[in-house]
C-alpha cells in the first residue's frame, strides 16, 4: 500500500471519529495521515467546513502548548502510530502558515539550539503581527535575551510584562516550557537584583519594579531557598513583617534540625527573628528562632544579628529574651510540681530550650556572662548533664569574683553527689549551711543534699531535721528540689525515711508542726502514697487540729474505703468528738476487714486521754455483746473489741485479757486463751481468775500436772473464788478435776510420811486446804477419808 493510499485511509478513519465528535481522536488520525503523506492530509482537512477546520486547527493548538496529550491510536491498516508534539506543530504551519502558535513551538526548537539572536529577532516580527500572543512571545523572548547574556535586563523586563499582564498564564508557561532554564532565569534575576539600581528596566517606579520581581519569583519557584531569601530580605525592607514571617516559615519547613548550619537556613531564622521582633507580641517565637541560629552556629548569626539590630534593638531583644527565659523556667518548674510519679523525669523535655535561650543570651549579654552561666549551670545539672555543670561551677568557683558563690557551691554539691563524691558534696553543702548569711534556695538545696547524705550514714533522724529545716524556710522549693536535684532512684528510699523518722518523732511527742510540714512534703511528693496522708493527720492531731485531720482522712478514705489505720484513727476521733455511733460503726469495718493490729501504731501517737476513752468504749461493746448473744460470730466480735480495748491500753488491761481469754476458750482455741492468761500473770502472778481459768484450760488439754498446779495455787490465794468456779463446771469436768486434786494429796501425803520433810508444816497446810476443797466440791467418801488421813499426819 503506498503512502498516498495508507493517508487516504487514515483520513477516513478521522472523519468516522469526527462524525462521532471525537475531536482529539480525529485530529490524531489526520496527523497520522499527515505523517504518511502531507499533501493528503492537508487537502483533507481544508476541505472540512470551516467550523470543523478550526476546531482541528484549535486541537493541534493546544497540544503545541502542551496543555493536553495527543491520544493514541490503533488503526487496522497500519501499525500503532507514534505521534509528537513537533509532527502536531509542522502539521498546524501547513495547516495555517502564519499560525503564531506553531511558530513558538519552532522558536523554542531554535532556542533549544542556541539560536537566541533568531529567536529575538523573529519574535519582535511576530509580536508586532500578533499582539494577541503577547504573553507567550514576550515570555520566549525574554528567555532568549536571558541565554543570550547580552541583554539580559531587557529579557527580565519582558518576563515582568508578561507576568503583570497575565499573572497565571505566565507563571504556568515559564513553569512548564521553561523548566529546564529557570535555574538560568533565577541566576539572572539574582544579579539583577543584587546589584544597587537607581531605575527599573521597564520605565516603572523602583518599588514597584521590584515587588513584581520578588512576587514573579516566587511564583515560579517557590521552594528556591535563595528566593525565599531575597523575597523575605525585600519584605523585611518594606516593613511587611507578616508577609516577611510567612515567607521565611514557609521556606524552613524544608530543613531539619540538622540542616540549620546552613548558611541559608541560618539566614531565614534570624530574618524572621527579627520580622517577629519588630512586629510585637511575639516574643517566644523572636527567642525561638534567635537561639536555634546561635546554637547552630554562633558566629555566623552573630554577625547576621548584627546586621538586623541595632544596638538599642540589641538591648530590647537581651530584655526580651530574659523574660521568655523565665517564662519557659517557670514552665519547666510548674511540670515538676504536677509530676505525679515520684521517680519520674517529666519536663525535662523542656529544658534543651531553656539552655539554648541561655546560652544564646550569653552570645549578646557579656556583661552577664558570670550570671547566665550560674543559670547555664543549673540547667544542666537539672538535664543530667552533669559532668558539663560540674566543669561550669568549678571554672566559676575558682574565678576571683565571688558573686553567686552559695549558688554556685549548692549546684557543685549536686554535682558531686550524682558522681558519688559524697564527701566533696558534704563538704559544698556545710558550707553553704554554715554561711553568715546564706541565700534561702541555694540553703534549701544544701540541706535536702546533707540529709540524703546522711541517709547512707545511717543519721535518719538527722535526715529528717534537715528536710524538715528546708520545709520550714520554703516548702515549695524544697519539693521542686527533691523532684529535680535528687537523682530518681533515690527518691523512694527518701521518702521512706522520712515517714519512718516522721512517726518515730511523733511517738515520742515531738515537734509536732515540723513533722506536719514534713508530711505535708512527702504528701507533695507523692499523693497516692497513704502513709504519708496518715503522718500528716496524726500531726494535725497533736497539734490539736481535730478538724482538719479529720477532713484529711475522710479525703484519704475516698481513695481507699477499705484503709483499715485510716477507719481506725476515724473511729478514734469520732469517738472523741462525742459521736459514739458513728465511731462504733467505723470500728465495725475495721473488724471486718479483720486487721486488728492497725491499732498498734496509732497507740503511741494518741493522747491518754483519748486512749483510755477508746478502751473504754471497746470494753464495753465487748460485754454487751457477750450479754445478749453467745454465737460464734458475735464471740468473735468481742474478742476484737476486746483487742481494741487491750491495744488503746498500751497492751495490758486485766479485765479484757479474762474475758478475751474466756472468750478463745469458748471458741476452742485453747493455747490463744492460755496466752492471754500468762499476760495476766506475768503482770499479777496471784490472780486468782487467771489461775483457775487457765487451770481450767489445762483441764481441757488432758494436762494434768499444769492443770493441778494453776488450781492449787489459785485455791491457796483465795479458794472461795475458786471452788463456785469450779462447781460451776459440768458434772465431768468437776469429777476429773476432784480426781486429780486427790491423786496429787495423796502422792503428797504418802510422800510426806515416807521423808519425814523438813516443810511438814507447809505441805500439811496445802494437804489440808486440798481436803477441805474436795469435801465443799464433793460429798463422797473418799474425800472425807483423804480429809480424816490429813488430820491425822498432821498431829
Amino acid at each position: 500500500m503506498s503512502p498516498h493510499e495508507l493517508a487516504a485511509l487514515l483520513c477516513k478513519e478521522g472523519d468516522h471519529h469526527l462524525a462521532q465528535q471525537e475531536l482529539p481522536i480525529a485530529t490524531a488520525f489526520y496527523m497520522a495521515a499527515f505523517s504518511c503523506s502531507a499533501p493528503t492530509a492537508v487537502q483533507k482537512v481544508n476541505s472540512l467546513d470551516k467550523g470543523l477546520w478550526e476546531k482541528v486547527i484549535a486541537t493541534l493548538e493546544t497540544w503545541c502548548k502542551g496543555k493536553n496529550q495527543i491520544p493514541k491510536i490503533q488503526s487496522k491498516n497500519l501499525a500503532i502510530v507514534s505521534l509528537s508534539v513537533g509532527i502536531a506543530a509542522i502539521f498546524l504551519s501547513t495547516l495555517s502558515p502564519n499560525n503564531v502558535v506553531s511558530s513558538v513551538y519552532k522558536l523554542e526548537t531554535l532556542l533549544r539550539r542556541g539560536c537566541s539572536e533568531e529567536v529575538v529577532s523573529k519574535c519582535n516580527t511576530l509580536l508586532k503581527a500578533n499582539p494577541k500572543y503577547s504573553m507567550e512571545l514576550l515570555l520566549l523572548r525574554a528567555l532568549a535575551w536571558v541565554l543570550s547574556g547580552t541583554q539580559v535586563r531587557r529579557g527580565l523586563a519582558d518576563y515582568i510584562q508578561a507576568f503583570v499582564m497575565h499573572r497565571g498564564e505566565a507563571v504556568a508557561y515559564v513553569c512548564t516550557r521553561q523548566g529546564e532554564h529557570l535555574p538560568q532565569v533565577i541566576q539572572a534575576f539574582s544579579n539583577c537584583l543584587s546589584a544597587s539600581q537607581k531605575e527599573s528596566p521597564d520605565g516603572s517606579s523602583l518599588d514597584e519594579w521590584l515587588g513584581n520581581c520578588y512576587d514573579f519569583l516566587s511564583a515560579v519557584a517557590p521552594d528556591d531557598i535563595w528566593v525565599c531569601r531575597a523575597q523575605a530580605a525585600y519584605l523585611f525592607k518594606k516593613c511587611k513583617f507578616e508577609e516577611c514571617v510567612a515567607v521565611c516559615s514557609k521556606a524552613l519547613k524544608g530543613f531539619s534540625a540538622d540542616n540549620l548550619r546552613d548558611e541559608k537556613a541560618l539566614g531565614l531564622l534570624l530574618e524572621r527573628a527579627a520580622a517577629y521582633f519588630f512586629l510585637g507580641g511575639r516574643m517566644q517565637e523572636m527567642v525561638q528562632d534567635l537561639a536555634e541560629a546561635f546554637a547552630a552556629t554562633p558566629a555566623q548569626a552573630m554577625r547576621h544579628f548584627e546586621e538586623l539590630f541595632s544596638p538599642h534593638d540589641t538591648e530590647r531583644v537581651e530584655e526580651q529574651a530574659r523574660t521568655v527565659l523565665e517564662v519557659k523556667f517557670a514552665a519547666y518548674r510548674e511540670a515538676v510540681r504536677t509530676r505525679t510519679e515520684l521517680r519520674g523525669n517529666h519536663g525535662t523535655e523542656l529544658l534543651p530550650s531553656v539552655i539554648q535561650t541561655v546560652q544564646f543570651l550569653l552570645q549578646i549579654s557579656p556583661g552577664s556572662k558570670r550570671e547566665l552561666s550560674v543559670r547555664l549551670a543549673d540547667c544542666h545539672l537539672l538535664h543530667g548533664h552533669i559532668r558539663t555543670a560540674l566543669d561550669i561551677c568549678d571554672h566559676l568557683l575558682a574565678a576571683e569574683q565571688k558573686t553567686y558563690y552559695n549558688t554556685l557551691l549548692a549546684l557543685r554539691g549536686f554535682c558531686s553527689l550524682h558522681t558519688r563524691d559524697h564527701q566533696q558534696a558534704l563538704r559544698d553543702f556545710q558550707k553553704v549551711i554554715e554561711h553568715d548569711s546564706p541565700h534561702p534556695n541555694s540553703c534549701i538545696k544544701a540541706l535536702c543534699g546533707r540529709g540524703l547524705i546522711r541517709i547512707s550514714g545511717g543519721s535518719h533522724y538527722l535526715t529528717a531535721l534537715d528536710y524538715i529545716t528546708a520545709c520550714q524556710l520554703k516548702l515549695e522549693e524544697t519539693i521542686f528540689t527533691i523532684k529535680s536535684y535528687v537523682p530518681w532512684n533515690q527518691r523512694g528510699l527518701l521518702l521512706k525515711v522520712l515517714q519512718e523518722e516522721g512517726q518515730k518523732m511523733l511517738q515520742k511527742q515531738r515537734d509536732a508542726p515540723g513533722v506536719y510540714q514534713l508530711a505535708s512534703l512527702l504528701v507533695e511528693l507523692d499523693a497516692s502514697d497513704e502513709a504519708s496522708r496518715i503522718l500528716c493527720a496524726d500531726a494535725l492531731y497533736q497539734m490539736g487540729c481535730v478538724e482538719e485531720a479529720h477532713k484529711l482522712l475522710l479525703l484519704a478514705l475516698s481513695g481507699n474505703p477499705q484503709s483499715s489505720p485510716i477507719l481506725a484513727r476515724l473511729a478514734l476521733l469520732q469517738l472523741k468528738k462525742g459521736f459514739m455511733y458513728d465511731g462504733n460503726q467505723l470500728l465495725k469495718k475495721v473488724i471486718r476487714i479483720g486487721d486488728t493490729s492497725c491499732l498498734l501504731p496509732i497507740m503511741d501517737i494518741f493522747k491518754d486521754e483519748d486512749r483510755k476513752l477508746m478502751q473504754t468504749h471497746c470494753h464495753f461493746r465487748a460485754l454487751t455483746i457477750l450479754k445478749d448473744k453467745q454465737e460464734d460470730a458475735d464471740i468473735k466480735e468481742a474478742i476484737a473489741y476486746l483487742s481494741f480495748a487491750i491495744i488503746a491500753s498500751g497492751g495490758y488491761a486485766e479485765d479484757c485479757l479474762l474475758i478475751r481469754a474466756r472468750c478463745y476458750g469458748h471458741l476452742g482455741q485453747k493455747k490463744t486463751a492460755i496466752f492471754d492468761y500468762n499476760a495476766i500473770l506475768k503482770e499479777d502472778p496471784k490472780n486468782v481468775q487467771a489461775l483457775s481459768g487457765r487451770g481450767f484450760v489445762y483441764l481441757t488439754l488432758k494436762q494434768q500436772k499444769e492443770a493441778v498446779q494453776d488450781l492449787i495455787s489459785a485455791l491457796k490465794v483465795e479458794a472461795g473464788a475458786v471452788i463456785p468456779a469450779i462447781l460451776s463446771l459440768k458434772h465431768e469436768a468437776q469429777g476429773l478435776i476432784t480426781q486429780w486434786l486427790l491423786q496429787h494429796g495423796r502422792t503428797a501425803l504418802t510422800e510426806l510420811v515416807a521423808t519425814k520433810d523438813v516443810s511438814k508444816e507447809e505441805t500439811l497446810r496445802d494437804l489440808l486446804m486440798i481436803a477441805k476443797a474436795l469435801i465443799k466440791i464433793c460429798k463422797d467418801a473418799q474425800y472425807h477419808i483423804f480429809y480424816t488421813d490429813v488430820l491425822i499426819a498432821n498431829d
